[in-house]
């Protein structure tokens, strides 16, 4: 356990926990959230670290409650292509582990190194392949819980004991850790593919670069990645980037011949859409070109002090990201995007180096109502508390939150669990 100083590298929004702990069984957790309850001690999970960021400031931090001592592969049927494995283990680990099989779980969300599976599940976190093989909630077969008195769950697959009446795993994916602590999942693989490429196609403008997204969406090509990064973006991941200019980044997998094939066809369809030019890249160039992108919003620029992930429509993509440069621009601040143009999420960062907190929060302020006003939602995925304070986080809530307080009261009726992190204050 760590008390008092030993906490910093815990410290969320400001906040220093008033202890941690590890435990190192989903007994010992049970134990942990049953005195918890009994006291009323707020409780953080806390996996990789990853993605603590996200949510609104804690409202109490608690007591930390660390998962890195659940780290097995506790099951693997490649024969079936399921696996079952602790909430603690990362997911770069857990590919390894796969690989030495030839599969792999079909998710590349960003600093998968330090992620873990957990993590990953309770944010519902993804990448560029989400494109085509979806996200988390796709690829998760069963679960184990533990709930905030301390009773251990399970549902889906390998069920031994369920929560009546409840759908647990699609309940625990994107809950952020307020409903329950995972320990374990046993999730959908597959075989890892023969080939795997990445064409990079730039263009002069985003517009020409969004037009090349539709062209490959409204094709027989069949991608595994559609991101589209403008300018600003682009000087982040290579250093080559023009004001103006943007990519299109087309990820394809699969058979060699059928990618090989796949890559000569994005190159022809697009010299229709203004191509400037194209590379097509493989091996530990892919990787780390892919890698650029996951991370492009904490590396777009030094200061870089707010980001936001939008959700609106594909056809939306290239204009609200033009449409947001420009306010930005306005008011005296650079700005980057890249955005899974295939599925309209956007992620845009704010280089708010010189600007005052309440400088930052209009801007995103302006953001959201424009992309409110397209229809999309927009979070604040990452920003100063000082910003934090002055816009709020998460979107309107919507009427799905009614819904979310109900199981919120029946499964954590005390409130024990990131209390105030998560949508509406929940």
């Amino acid at each position: 356990m760590l008390t008092g100083a030993e906490c910093a590298p815990y410290v969320v929004e400001g906040r220093t926990p008033e202890c941690a702990v590890f435990p190192g069984s989903r007994e010992d957790i049970a134990a942990v959230l049953g005195v918890a309850a009994d006291s009323g001690t707020p409780v953080m999970p806390w996996g990789g670290g990853t993605g603590m960021a996200l949510g609104s400031p804690p409202a109490h931090p608690g007591l930390v409650l660390g998962l890195r001592r659940l780290g097995r592969l506790l099951e693997h049927e490649p024969g079936d292509l399921t696996a079952t494995v602790e909430a603690g283990m990362t997911l770069g680990t857990f590919q390894a582990e796969l690989s030495r099989r030839g599969q792999w779980l079909s998710l590349d969300p960003p600093q998968a190194a330090r992620a873990t599976l957990g993590g990953i599940l309770a944010s519902n976190a993804s990448g560029p392949r989400r494109h085509l093989y979806g996200t988390a909630r796709d690829l998760l077969i069963g679960i184990t819980m533990v709930l905030a008195d301390g009773a251990i769950v399970r549902g889906g697959g390998k069920v031994v004991k369920n929560v009546a009446g409840y759908d647990l795993p699609k309940l625990a994916v994107g809950s952020f850790g307020t409903l329950g602590v995972i320990v374990e999942a046993t999730v959908k693989l597959r075989p890892r593919p023969d080939c795997d490429r990445l064409v990079v196609a730039r263009f002069s403008t985003l517009a020409e670069a969004g037009q090349a997204a539709r062209a490959v969406m409204a094709s027989d090509l069949i991608p595994s990645a559609l991101d589209v990064v403008d300018g600003e973006g682009l000087r982040a991941l290579d250093g080559e980037g023009a004001p103006g200019g943007a990519a299109l980044l087309v990820g394809v997998d699969g058979i060699a011949e059928q990618v090989e094939w796949q890559c000569e066809e994005v190159g022809r369809l697009l010299k229709d859409c203004g191509l400037a030019s194209v590379r097509v890249l493989d091996g530990t160039e892919r990787d780390e070109a892919w890698r650029a992108v996951g991370e492009m919003p904490q590396r777009a620029f030094t200061d870089a002090t707010a980001g936001m992930k939008w959700g609106v429509l594909p056809t939306q993509v290239a204009e609200l990201i033009a449409r947001a440069g420009a306010v930005a621009s306005q008011r005296g601040l650079r700005a980057a995007f890249v955005a899974h143009a295939g599925l309209g999420i956007i992620s845009a960062v704010l280089d708010a180096a010189g600007a005052d907190a309440e400088q930052v929060a209009c801007t995103l302020g302006e953001w959201r109502a424009l992309v409110n006003g397209s229809g999309g939602h927009a979070l604040v995925e990452w920003a100063p508390l000082a910003v934090k304070e002055r816009i709020a986080v998460w979107d309107t809530p919507g009427p799905d939150s009614r819904i979310m307080r109900q199981l919120k009261a029946e499964l954590d009726p005390r409130g024990i669990l990131n209390p105030g992190r998560f949508l509406g204050g929940i």
